[in-house]
């Protein structure tokens, strides 16, 4: 079937055509004109992107899926919708409640009731590839729709603001007991430190450490050179007393000794010289003998003398080695003492600078915590508000009678294609020879009166049956 078949197939069947697109055009048009109208409001909020201004973090950078859908159960949120009845005060509308009491018939709250009618006519729409979300809210008034749309926009700004704040504000009181505790645990320690320190008299500084250590390295040096000296006195004693003391260096080097020796030499060397001129028994001689006898005994007793000055300073050199090692063992118990105690010290000093770094930390916690507790804005903000709107967004009526014109000229169609379906026609002379096959040879004239269009009219129906008497050539 080409379209000019399908033209005159609609022509010859236009009546019934016209019927079902009236039929279908019509209703359409009278139930929108009847249906009750409904205003769409719109509002719109932005998420921002900028960074924190407290704690100096950054939102994220675009919005997810997930930040979108989050954001958009939170504006169709039951928390939401309570604060929208709560601000516009709803409840206390008598009309308002005069319908609820009408449906409910009081069974559940009011406030109740108003949540499940708004969720019902809001819609919530994000922004292609944006942060930008759109709150509409239908209503039959235009001005209930725009103050509906708009109440809701400045609930879910309050609400993602509640949300952010009463977290810090609970944050704020946990950390400000913590505080509490924190600074009590610091001062406990700082007075543990300052006692230990003035019970001890110790100060926790290195530098009396390194003078400790300095004096004990000294008479450990003292205590070496003394041990040394101590050993040399001792071997001249003994050389002393073992009958050698004329070989110790105190003796040999003594001048006084010396100076005996000469002369003891000079005199006995004249001694021998007059003895053996003058004879044993003279007189000059005995007297250079008692010279000499008298100049040993000088000799000796200046030899013991200075052996007994070995021997005293062999028990000097005892002495002070024995009071020098003393007062080393001294100064070692009393750094063992000072490196024990400033050990403890350490101990406590740590305690005191752990208890003052977790009070440190609670405390800028605390702080910033308080500052985000107080904080008037969110990352969220309004953009556009909402405005009565002029036009009805239901029904459509331009929409609803096109889509009725298209479907009603799509059903005519069909009805009329199904009836000549049914009782299929010849509409022009091309129809024979679509049908038999066959050459036209030719037409006979369109009459003028009913019985010759009676009379064609059968003649086509035979030929459709094939009973036609008309062969090919």
């Amino acid at each position: 079937m080409n379209f000019r078949q399908f033209l005159s197939i609609l022509k010859a069947r236009r009546w019934l055509f016209v019927a079902v697109l009236l039929g279908v055009l019509v209703p359409a048009v009278l139930i929108s004109l009847l249906l009750p109208k409904r205003y769409a409001a719109e509002a719109s909020v932005v998420v921002e992107v900028k960074p924190d201004p407290i704690s100096g973090s950054a939102f994220q950078s675009m919005m997810t899926p997930t930040l979108v859908a989050t954001q958009i159960d939170i504006i169709g949120s039951e928390r939401v919708a309570r604060r929208v009845v709560r601000s516009l005060r709803l409840t206390e509308n008598a009309q308002i409640r005069e319908q609820w009491q009408s449906e409910t018939e009081g069974r559940i709250a009011i406030e109740t009731w108003l949540v499940e009618q708004f969720s019902k006519q809001l819609d919530v729409k994000p922004g292609r590839e944006s942060s930008v979300i759109t709150i509409s809210y239908s209503a039959p008034d235009p001005a209930f729709a725009a103050g509906l749309a708009n109440a809701y926009a400045q609930a879910y700004l309050d609400t993602v603001l509640e949300l952010r704040v009463d977290p810090a504000r609970q944050y704020s009181t946990f950390f400000e007991e913590r505080v509490k505790e924190a600074r009590a645990k610091l001062e406990a320690a700082q007075s543990k430190l300052s006692a230990f320190q003035r019970e001890n008299g110790v100060v926790m500084a290195d530098e009396r450490m390194d003078v400790e250590t300095q004096r004990l390295n000294e008479l450990s040096s003292q205590l070496v050179g003394l041990q040394t000296a101590s050993a040399d006195s001792t071997s001249r004693r003994a050389q002393a007393v073992g009958g050698a003391a004329d070989r110790l260096q105190e003796i040999t080097g003594n001048p006084v000794v010396a100076q005996l020796r000469a002369e003891l030499s000079r005199l006995e060397a004249r001694q021998k010289e007059l003895g053996a001129r003058l004879g044993e028994r003279h007189p000059q001689v005995v007297e250079l003998s008692a010279n000499v006898n008298e100049l040993r005994l000088r000799i000796d007793a200046e030899i013991k003398r200075l052996s007994a000055g070995v021997s005293t300073t062999d028990a000097i050199n005892r002495q002070r080695e024995a009071q020098v090692r003393g007062e080393l063992e001294a100064q070692r118990s009393k750094l063992l003492k000072a490196k024990q105690m400033r050990d403890q010290g350490l101990l406590i000093l740590r305690d005191v600078e752990a208890a003052q770094r977790g009070y440190d930390l609670v405390l800028a916690r605390l702080t910033q915590t308080s500052l985000e507790s107080q904080i008037t804005s969110s990352n969220v903000s309004l953009l556009t508000t909402a405005v009565p709107p002029a036009e009805p967004a239901f029904p459509k009526i331009p929409l609803n009678v096109a889509l009725a014109l298209f479907v009603g000229l799509l059903f005519g169609a069909g009805v009329a294609m199904a009836a000549e379906l049914r009782d299929r026609r010849v509409r022009a002379p091309a129809d024979v020879e679509d049908l038999l096959g066959v050459p036209l040879l030719g037409t006979l004239p369109k009459g003028d009166s009913g019985q010759e269009q009676a009379d064609a009219e059968k003649r086509s129906q035979r030929l459709i049956k094939g009973e036609s008497q008309l062969t090919p050539a």
